[in-house]
């Protein structure tokens, strides 16, 4: 049943392969849940990496963690091999390497600010456009200023700087608002929130780590822990779009080869597009359509067919369809875009199928000879060869001590970027408005100090106009008091 350059996926009324040479021609996996996708993304991952192609997947219930120990074939995975005709069936266990945003059940994985970019950015915040446009000009100001924008307190200290000087920065870029830079900032807190501040930041991930090979020549798996990811689902999702647009640029062009070099699988796929704009639509389409000829095959997997734009859906061609409900008129769409989307059989109608399947068994549709998609077939998809369901705890903690990348991501590196720039020129300016200060006081008091001088002296008495003054005010004293007593006298002797 095991070829060369094919990956077994399962039996219909022939043996179902996907062969290498399409695997960078992307893929999607859909079926309700509980019918059975984890399994066949892991059947699909286990596959890749036997034959050398190194896979990066989202883990979002911790069950695809198990492809790291040694399967124990169970009850209903050594029937299901029997019943396939599935002969070569054996135990395996396939290189893994953890990884975690927060740091928590894996290798962490940082991005900077300025590798993220303003579109991502904006997504992730939730920015509308006016907002958005203050971010682009951020950014723009942050290139023309020669300023590293790396994590969170960099664009922080940025907008602080933009709106000290928005005058200038709106007659040079245009209008900045403290309205949306105050809006910005509130989105801000909020992406720190929920752990972005774990995620932006150095060291910053190498795609080369997510393509590497063990000494066997199987590809490592890169599974991202993901259970508390999703708790920030745009996070997930800018993430890993992130990601993709880094594959693509940072890959060389290399055609068809004759496998991938590297397969990428979108769990919870519909987080991507939910609410999302035009533009960042037309973002995803660009890249996984060109993304191909870097190598690198994309597949998503997801509820429904209907999650994914139609523009995107287009350049799926290898397609797995579990079970479908159709209780709504919203999945019985779901049902005949399904359908429709796959290469009709004569023996059964497809959109009927779809929900009558039951676990363990799909829809199949991949590319044969010169691109052509297969004839749909109904599949019992093969088992896998690792451990079904989530390692132990200490099971991960051993392979995340001995990762080839330990080491490399563990400690936070913060070099001087934007904040340190702008903090020091802020405190500059400081001591400059001090020092100016101080000297304006000095002046102030020496000009007080000399003018009451100068009054003295024009006015000061000698002793004779002193004298005078002295016998002046006595003689006015005696004076007024005779003049008291000769009216008092008067007037006692009146009575």
């Amino acid at each position: 049943m095991l070829v060369d350059d094919k990956i077994y996926l399962g039996q219909s009324t022939h043996p179902e392969y996907l062969a290498l040479k399409y695997g960078n021609r992307h893929g999607l996996v859909t079926g309700a849940t509980g019918t059975g996708k984890t399994v066949t993304l892991q059947v699909m991952a286990e596959g890749f990496s036997a034959a050398g192609v190194p896979v990066f997947a989202a883990d979002i219930k911790g069950d695809l963690s198990g492809v790291a120990k040694m399967g124990k074939a169970q009850g209903w995975q050594t029937e299901r091999a029997q019943v396939i005709g599935f002969d070569d069936y054996k135990d395996d266990v396939f290189p893994v390497i953890f990884w975690d945003l927060f740091g928590r059940q894996g290798h962490p994985i940082r991005a900077t600010i300025s590798e993220m970019g303003a579109l991502l950015l904006s997504r992730m915040l939730e920015l509308n456009d006016t907002q958005e446009g203050v971010l682009n000009i951020a950014f723009k100001v942050a290139d023309d200023e020669g300023l590293l924008l790396l994590d969170l307190k960099d664009l922080r200290a940025l907008l602080v700087d933009l709106q000290e000087r928005a005058k200038e920065i709106s007659t040079r870029y245009g209008n900045v608002s403290t309205a949306s830079i105050g809006s910005i900032q509130r989105a801000l807190l909020v992406l720190e929130q929920q752990g972005a501040e774990n995620f932006f930041g150095e060291r910053a991930l190498d795609i080369a780590d997510l393509m590497r090979t063990d000494r066997d020549g199987k590809g490592f798996i890169s599974i991202l822990a993901a259970d508390e990811l999703m708790r920030a689902p745009r996070l997930y999702a800018t993430f890993l779009l992130w990601m993709l647009s880094e594959l693509f640029e940072a890959l060389p062009e290399v055609g068809d080869p004759s496998k991938p070099k590297l397969v990428f699988f979108f769990d919870e796929a519909h987080l991507l597009f939910d609410d999302a704009p035009k533009v960042l639509i037309d973002k995803v389409e660009q890249v996984v359509r060109l993304v191909r000829s870097k190598g690198v095959g994309v597949y998503f997997v997801t509820q429904n067919p209907v999650d994914i734009p139609e523009t995107v859906l287009a350049q799926l061609s290898n397609r797995v369809q579990h079970a479908l409900r159709a209780y709504t008129p919203r999945e019985q769409k779901a049902v005949k875009v399904a359908a429709d989307t796959f290469r009709p059989n004569p023996d059964f109608s497809t959109a009927e199928v779809i929900t009558q399947l039951g676990i363990g068994e799909a829809l199949v549709s991949v590319l044969e000879d010169k691109g052509v998609p297969s004839m749909v077939g109904r599949t019992l998809i093969r088992p896998p060869s690792a451990q079904v369901g989530p390692l132990l705890p200490e099971e991960r903690r051993a392979i995340i001590a001995n990762s080839p990348v330990a080491g490399l991501y563990d400690t936070v590196i913060d070099r001087e970027s934007a904040f340190e720039v702008l903090a020091g020129k802020a405190r500059d300016k400081q001591l400059a408005e001090e020092r100016q200060q101080v000297e304006d006081e000095r002046a102030k008091v020496e000009r007080t100090y000399q003018e009451p001088k100068a009054r003295r002296a024009s006015t000061r008495q000698t002793p004779a106009e002193a004298a005078m003054n002295s016998l002046a005010r006595t003689v006015a004293n005696r004076l007024g008091n005779a003049l008291v007593r000769g009216i008092l006298g008067g007037l006692k002797r009146g009575r």
